[in-house]
């Protein structure tokens, strides 16, 4: 007859329970697993098999209930683990849709936005294109599969145990965010600079010639022109992409070493 007692029963929930939780908190939190079109259940259902695979190389803290008071500080830390790198891959997209509201107002377009339904928001039309494209060539170069990879890793980097996480870490994650300007203004320069010098020109030709309807005829150029730039710059994306996301993963792997000191 096989006997199961309450001690190995709490140590097999503690295996599956603090892993789940951390997982799940990255999956609601992260780029393309965290949208809003993806069912709640298919994202629950995700996180269990990914727990399931998992979980058998992990070494949990021994005699940690997860009902007690130390269970659910393990417990925190595990979704604060799982947000921060969420979150960390997410910044990937803002910094792309924010150089495309950015190029967007200079072009004269900020008064065009799109229902987006990833975020359930309104958006200039740029970002969401910029947006598109940058969730496609982030399909193609594998990176949602090097995100899960670093969610497993992060299990080794900060392991789950009782240890009292740093603050530096939630420092760096917030300075990470700082990279959302840095990023978005490296691919909206080149626009920007154009439709500045074309500006320029049009404020000079309106001088000369105040007689000119400079709402008539600016407005089609710096439209042409914008056009033009953005599909010029669209193949700068993919290496300013990769380099994004390469720096994110470093990243985040850095939070999960500051998150297990204490």
């Amino acid at each position: 007859m096989i006997t199961i007692t309450s001690a190995q029963l709490s140590t097999w929930l503690a295996l599956f329970i603090f892993p789940f939780v951390r997982i799940l908190a990255m999956i609601a939190s992260a780029p393309i697993l965290g949208n809003r079109q993806v069912p709640v259940r298919i994202k629950i259902g995700l996180s269990i098999m990914l727990t399931i695979i998992i979980a058998p190389t992990l070494t949990i803290q021994p005699n940690v209930d997860p009902a007690t008071a130390l269970g659910f500080l393990i417990m925190f830390q595990q979704i604060l683990a799982g947000l921060a790198i969420g979150f960390t891959m997410r910044l990937i997209f803002t910094s792309i849709e924010m150089a495309g509201d950015i190029i967007g107002v200079q072009m004269g377009l900020g008064f065009a936005i799109f229902f987006d339904p990833k975020n359930s928001s309104y958006v200039p039309v740029v970002a969401q294109f910029l947006g598109t494209i940058a969730l496609l060539i982030f399909l193609s170069m594998n990176g949602h599969l090097l995100m899960l990879e670093a969610l497993a890793d992060s299990f080794h980097i900060f392991p789950v145990n009782s240890t009292t996480s740093s603050a530096i870490a939630l420092h760096t994650l917030v300075s990470w965010g700082s990279s959302i300007f840095s990023n978005a203004l490296q691919l909206s320069m080149p626009v920007i600079g154009t439709l500045l010098i074309v500006n320029t020109a049009l404020g000079i030709l309106t001088r000369s010639a105040p007689q000119l309807n400079i709402l008539a005829v600016g407005f089609p150029i710096t439209l042409i022109i914008g056009f033009a730039m953005v599909m010029l710059t669209l193949p700068y994306i993919v290496p300013l992409l990769e380099n994004i996301t390469r720096a994110s993963l470093n990243t985040v792997l850095h939070i999960m070493q500051l998150l297990n000191k204490s």
